[in-house]
């Protein structure tokens, strides 16, 4: 399997998992300029854009680590350009990350807030 065989097993994973927590999936690779946006869902009135991350193990950090400012800013100004395109109406907006381990999958919500590296 090569890597964005996995990157798509581990999305599909994510998907399933948040399906099952009550969230609408409204869009998937989201691809602007600049960036993508792995998954935009709906959780109650909140519009939620979740970076899914892969790993094999927890070394280096994890996959939450991954998730470094570079990788925020280029997130939050996809969010921007989704907003703009799709104009959802939402009382609020959130950053989530979803970990992917072999044997694990951990959801991190409110990951971090664009602008300010809370990871």
């Amino acid at each position: 399997m090569n890597t964005r065989q996995a990157g798509q097993t581990g999305e599909e994973q994510a998907v399933q998992f948040l399906t099952r927590q009550g969230y609408q999936i409204l869009a998937r690779n989201f691809t602007v300029r600049g960036g993508e946006l792995d998954i935009v869902a709906r959780f109650k009135n909140m519009l939620v854009f979740v970076e899914v991350k892969q790993r094999a193990s927890q070394a280096y950090g994890g996959p939450l680590a991954a998730v470094t400012p570079a990788k925020q800013k280029r997130l939050a100004l996809a969010a921007v350009q989704y907003i703009k395109v799709k104009c959802p109406k939402f009382d609020s907006i959130r950053f989530d990350v979803v970990c992917v381990l072999p044997d694990q999958i951990e959801h991190v919500p409110n990951a971090f807030e664009p602008g300010r590296s809370t990871l």
